[in-house]
């Protein structure tokens, strides 16, 4: 049984993850962390999740709530994951990262700390949305070039970080086939009088609303003809059972920088 510890245990995708590792018979939960002044210190972490007891107590001492484990998951989100790189790597266990939000800068960090542990990070762990990400692959390398390409996400009221790191994971996959820098070329804004969209634009547009868990559509635009490529999520739960899974997959794991792909077989 793989022991799998929580960062970000009290949130709203660490309560899930909790709650479906407790139902999964490759794992168990080890660990349970939170910011020191969280309100759940000292709660059981399964009785946060909905689940009832499962004897282990929510704890602010990083050493206290991963050290014991063999894979723990970060799910935060930019801020608290870059913040807890250093300690991350003193404690030397594997970790999969899903926080979102990162910037290059960040991200490149992220790869610093693969040099020193396993470290598995994907902006987004659902098997649905990496296979889009390799279907898009495909079409950029079949039309790319001839089509112009708008990516258009929509989220939940609440979420902090725009465009998604999904919409963002897809701009850079699609840039990547096609020889752009989604950075340079991405069009995060349209307002006024801009006048005609470039060669070579990725245009990025976000929309923000009510309970929507996540939506995200790829438009390649040409002559007389439009390829949408949508992936809509239904519940976190996508995200959590991937997260459980890469866990699973990670554990003992040599040192390195892992994604989505290798854990699908991509």
């Amino acid at each position: 049984m793989i022991k799998v510890a929580m960062v970000g245990a009290a949130g709203k995708m660490g309560r899930r993850i909790i709650a479906l590792i407790n139902e999964d018979d490759r794992c168990t939960v080890s660990g349970a962390l939170e910011h020191a002044s969280s309100s759940f210190l000292g709660h059981d972490a399964g009785e946060v999740a909905g689940i009832g007891k499962i004897g282990v107590t929510i704890t602010s001492d990083m050493q206290e709530a991963l050290g014991g484990c063999d894979v723990f998951i970060d799910f935060t989100g930019a801020e608290p994951t870059m913040h807890n790189l250093d300690a991350y790597a003193k404690i030397g266990k594997p970790v999969v990262i899903g926080s979102t939000g990162l910037s290059a800068a960040q991200t490149e960090k992220v790869k610093e700390l693969a040099q020193k542990i396993p470290v598995l990070f994907s902006p987004n762990m659902s098997l649905g949305v990496n296979l889009t990400f390799k279907v898009l692959e495909m079409v950029s390398k079949a039309i790319g070039e001839r089509y112009d390409i708008e990516i258009v996400e929509a989220h939940h009221r609440l979420k902090k970080d725009a465009p998604s790191g999904t919409a963002m994971k897809m701009g850079e996959v699609i840039a990547n086939v096609l020889g752009r820098d989604i950075e340079k070329d991405g069009a995060y804004s349209r307002h006024g009088l801009i006048g005609a969209r470039t060669d070579r634009e990725i245009g990025m547009q976000t929309l923000r609303a009510g309970d929507i868990v996540g939506e995200h559509t790829v438009m390649f635009c040409g002559q007389g003809e439009r390829i949408e490529i949508t992936h809509r999520a239904h519940t976190r739960d996508t995200f959590a059972s991937g997260a459980i899974s890469a866990a699973a997959w990670l554990a003992g794991k040599p040192v390195g920088f892992y994604n989505m792909f290798d854990v699908l077989g991509l």
